[in-house]
């Protein structure tokens, strides 16, 4: 038997070249890597994008944004800049921007001529006829001084008391007075508690004490309106205090409705019979409705500085005064009175090089049927600074922090944010312009709108951004 020698197999040279390798790789490569995640990005534009496409994800709701730099001569940050959004109160900066252009350093507060013992006149459109809160008596006083016999004449108006797709059922609240050719007392009527139970006693501003359902006395402003209130203590109506009827200035108040210091304002329907019955009670003098065409010419009686009234418009967002304003402008160009016509005239003049067409239908706002982009209001901000030094313009407008629409946001001293608020239901809107911390002004328009549940939320994330902005960019 042939016995077989097997070669030994050479281990030991492979055995050595793994297990040098094998610590070569445990030396040069560590079981586990600490990976350093990238810097965040600098607060810039990007970040502020993100932050406007974050917060539309989060509401549900649709976001026109724009924030513009004059010393870039650009927009840094753009969304949805050239679609169409309602603006809401946002269409008084467009009401500002007419009056600048088409009204002087005083609004015209009414016309008149003299015929013998006889002085004839007429209205404007001025909003501020013993205004309650403006405290405007120019006017006022002209004519409880003059020896004349007063004889007053309504100026042709050719636009309707309420403008297009206004809330009809709003015709009750403070916020929507009718448009007329001779406002007094703001188109409405005040009610204010007094704590009283005397029998009724005229006060020195002529409200009258009025006793309801034991010892519900309030005071009523116009005094004139006092014999049409009714008193209701059965039902309640509405969920308002005191109500207007539709069509007519019959009153009822609620007494289970009212609160405990309650002031309420009502507007009244205005007519030439109401105009003349209201002026000889404030004046105190008779006054005659005289039904004839306007005479030729006329005077113009100017009353308060412009600017005083536009401020109001603006910082309270007075709807009013913003109607009346373009009723006043529509008064430049003829003696028929028209917002539309004011407005057509601004569009086609003034505004013609904007980035989109406005569709603008009202001086206040209060229409649905507006239309702006927010870079056409861009552009229009960018026209209020050539009209207007910023030290002039900003105050003007509603500011952080101070009384206006904006007292309780943006509260810091010195002031930052100086603009104008817009809200209507499913609908609101800033615009205006924003100091940084860096010493930058940028202008800024951010609109809201088709969102559901409260405005309030809406506001809060657009004070949380806009705040981070003025605080890192």
């Amino acid at each position: 038997m042939q016995t077989i020698l097997l070669k030994p197999f050479r281990l030991l040279p492979l055995l050595t070249v793994l297990l040098l390798a094998g610590c070569t790789t445990t030396k040069n490569t560590p079981m586990s890597v600490a990976v350093t995640p990238p810097p965040p990005p600098a607060y810039g534009p990007e970040v502020i994008k993100q932050r406007i496409l974050e917060s539309e994800k989060l509401n549900n709701r649709f976001i026109g944004f724009v924030l513009y730099d004059p010393a870039l001569g650009k927009a840094v940050v753009e969304h949805n800049a050239d679609k169409y959004f309602v603006p809401a109160s946002n269409t008084k900066l467009f009401t500002y921007y007419a009056c600048i252009k088409m009204l002087g350093d005083s609004i015209p507060a009414l016309k008149y001529v003299v015929r013998g013992d006889s002085l004839i006149f007429w209205g404007t459109g001025d909003p501020t006829f013993t205004h309650m809160d403006l405290k405007n008596s120019l006017a006022y006083d002209f004519l409880k001084n003059r020896k004349e016999k007063l004889f007053y004449v309504e100026t042709p108006m050719t636009s309707t008391p309420f403008a297009n797709n206004w809330g009809w059922d709003d015709y009750n609240y403070y916020y929507q007075p009718e448009r007329s050719v001779f406002p007094i007392h703001g188109n409405i009527v005040k009610f204010a508690r007094t704590g009283r139970t005397s029998t009724p006693v005229p006060s020195n501003n002529g409200s009258v004490w009025v006793n309801v359902n034991h010892g519900n006395s309030f005071s009523t402003t116009p005094a004139i309106f006092k014999a049409g209130i009714k008193t209701d203590t059965t039902r309640a109506a509405h969920g308002d205090s005191f109500v207007r009827a539709w069509r007519t200035n019959e009153l009822t108040f609620f007494p289970k409705l009212a609160n405990p210091n309650f002031s309420v304002e009502v507007p009244f329907i205005p007519s030439p019979d109401m105009t003349v019955r209201l002026l000889a009670d404030t004046l105190k003098k008779k006054v005659t409705l005289l039904k004839r065409p306007m005479p030729k010419g006329g005077t113009t009686f100017y009353g308060l500085p412009s600017d005083s009234v536009y401020k109001r418009m603006l910082q309270v967002s007075d709807n009013l005064f913003a109607e009346q304003l373009m009723v006043l402008c529509s008064g430049t160009l003829s003696d028929t009175l028209s917002v539309e016509r004011a407005i057509k005239h601004v569009v086609k003049n003034y505004l013609s090089d904007l980035p989109d067409a406005p569709v603008w239908v009202d001086g206040s706002g209060l229409s649905s049927m507006n239309m702006f982009t927010p870079r056409t209001i861009i552009a229009l901000l960018q026209k209020l600074q050539q009209e207007r030094p910023t030290d002039q313009l900003l105050p003007m407008m509603a500011t952080g922090g101070r009384p206006g629409t904006f007292r309780n946001i943006y509260k810091a001293e010195p002031p930052y944010v100086f603009g104008k608020s817009g809200t209507l239901a499913h609908v609101h809107n800033q615009s205006g312009y924003i100091k940084t911390k860096s010493g930058k002004l940028l202008l800024f328009s951010f609109m809201n709108n088709n969102f559901k549940g409260s405005s309030t939320d809406i506001r809060n994330e657009m004070v949380r951004i806009m705040t981070e902005v003025h605080e890192k960019y």
